[in-house]
């Protein structure tokens, strides 16, 4: 494997996963609306051979090899590409998914209008994505993130409704306050420093700037940590996720599980870890704000979750608190709390995008997008009500799906630190996640349809019965990438001490945190 890096120059190995996704968009836009077939193949061979790609640099970067492509950007700042174990960790999952996701949406979209706008910025949305986990500094990294925050808006909107354009309008005006927020940090701390590049264990020069003036470095570390918690949907700037819920499907799916929250969440990484170090901002002060906020949004999270009787949104307050986990575990500041943090992140978005591709699903083929209609659905359509059992069973922590092993690592994490009370955040957090996952699921499988309230299983013209057309409880090219994405949910709960599984790349990562 160690050849790929002979063969390859490392310019080439970082730019050619950025490349594969850029010209797929360009080639997507430029395909006619008719033009089905072509767009799918474009859409399915790009990601097909981008996972293929970032899964041979796997062993590669993890051996020691570290990949990077540099020019001047500004007086004193390059723009900085480079692939490490995080970096790979990230790109992986949006990797994986976006070839799942894409399978699902060429499925959902089916006859329906603007394909090619829709697919074309979904491609560059996830360019955006690879370019923030390849991102070696700062200001590389702001650069990206902006650019997701535009190219995901016409997703967001894609409907074309009054409620599309006001959650468009609200997701706006939360993120590009938050990327304010975030430049503001960034251009005052490399004002002071110079360039920022990103390096495990903290900047030596953040952290004599710490030492000179704390006040400065506090307020710093607060812009940014302000700017990264809209996308992390940290309370109280989450308000524009749960009104997104009226996007597409698989919009939903790329918002929660591949791109926008997990783009807040890894930047709050990258400060903490690779900016600030975890010893000088632990030092600072700043982690036990940000810990208390993220145990406060996990609770709240699941709290509001309870009473949404809407599927989507009870999916979206589960968001708020689950993608808070993470924060939780790198703010703990032990190594096994970071390692559950960063698993989670991968654990998280697995899980995650199955629920969503069962809602949508639920919602394509029986009409259903409320909680209290899912009684008997179990009898209808066994496999996506197994796909979503096993997705709620993670999201609780059920062992051995995915949710399990992050959950476990951290609270022993938590137990390992001079916080201990976050193990009582967990556990309260797994309490309240089981009511609001379990009743749904109980009601699937051991109540009559009869017993449904709000929309009847009943089939209507509008709502075709795949299961007499084709065979199908659903349409395959919807139902099998949520199958797929809950075996996975499994089986890096049953491997996970296998090399190169998330937890092991996470304690891998982790380990290099905290030398």
């Amino acid at each position: 494997m160690t050849d790929l890096v002979d063969l390859l120059p490392g310019s080439l190995l970082v730019l050619a996963p950025l490349a594969i996704s850029l010209v797929t968009a360009v080639a997507v836009f430029l395909i006619p609306e008719g033009g089905v077939r072509s767009r799918s193949t474009v859409n399915l061979g790009a990601a097909a051979v981008k996972l293929g790609l970032i899964a041979l640099m796997v062993p590669v970067v993890v051996g020691g090899a570290r990949p990077e492509w540099r020019t001047a950007l500004l007086p004193g700042i390059d723009f900085v590409l480079r692939i490490e174990p995080l970096s790979l960790l990230f790109a992986g999952l949006s990797s994986l998914l976006w070839l799942l996701t894409t399978v699902y949406a060429i499925g959902y979209l089916e006859d329906r209008p603007h394909r090619s706008r829709f697919f074309g910025f979904f491609a560059l949305c996830v360019t955006a994505t690879v370019g923030i986990a390849f991102s070696g500094n700062l200001v590389t990294f702001l650069l990206f993130y902006e650019l997701l925050t535009l190219v995901t808006y016409p997703l967001v909107v894609h409907n074309g409704t009054a409620a599309a354009r006001r959650s468009g309008r609200l997701y706006m005006l939360y993120t590009l306050g938050g990327g304010l927020s975030l430049l503001t940090g960034i251009v005052w701390l490399s004002a002071l420093v110079g360039d920022v590049e990103f390096t495990p264990g903290g900047v030596e020069a953040v952290g004599a700037l710490a030492a000179d003036s704390p006040a400065t470095a506090v307020a710093i570390f607060a812009l940014m940590v302000a700017g990264l918690g809209v996308k992390a949907a940290l309370f109280p700037l989450h308000g524009w996720l749960p009104r997104a819920m009226v996007a597409p499907a698989p919009v939903s799916a790329l918002l929660h599980a591949v791109a926008v929250v997990k783009a807040g969440v890894f930047g709050l990484v990258r400060v903490i870890d690779d900016v600030y170090g975890v010893e000088v901002a632990s030092a600072l002060g700043v982690l036990t704000p940000l810990l208390v906020l993220a145990s406060f949004t996990v609770l709240y999270g699941s709290v509001r979750a309870l009473f949404q009787d809407d599927l989507k949104k009870r999916l979206a307050y589960s968001t708020v608190s689950q993608v808070s986990y993470i924060t939780l575990g790198i703010t703990l500041v032990t190594a096994v709390g970071t390692a559950g943090g960063l698993a989670h992140l991968v654990h998280q978005g697995l899980m995650k995008i199955t629920l969503f591709f069962c809602a949508g699903l639920f919602a394509e083929v029986l009409g259903i997008k409320t909680v209290s209609a899912l009684a008997g659905l179990g009898r209808r359509m066994p496999w996506t009500c197994a796909a979503f059992t096993v997705g709620a069973f993670g999201m609780i922590g059920v062992p051995p799906v995915a949710g399990f092993i992050s959950k476990w690592e951290l609270g022993l994490g938590a137990l390992d630190s001079e916080n201990q009370w976050v193990v009582w955040v967990l556990v309260a957090s797994a309490v309240l996640n089981s009511a609001y996952f379990l009743p749904p699921v109980v009601a699937m499988w051991f109540r009559r349809a009869e017993e449904s309230r709000g929309e009847s299983h009943q089939d209507s013209p509008e709502v075709p019965d795949y299961r007499r057309r084709r065979g199908l409880e659903a349409p395959a090219a919807l139902l099998v990438p949520a199958v797929i994405t809950a075996g996975l949910s499994l089986a890096v709960g049953i491997v996970a001490a296998a090399p190169y599984a998330p937890l092991a790349m996470a304690t891998f990562i982790a380990r290099g945190v905290f030398p």
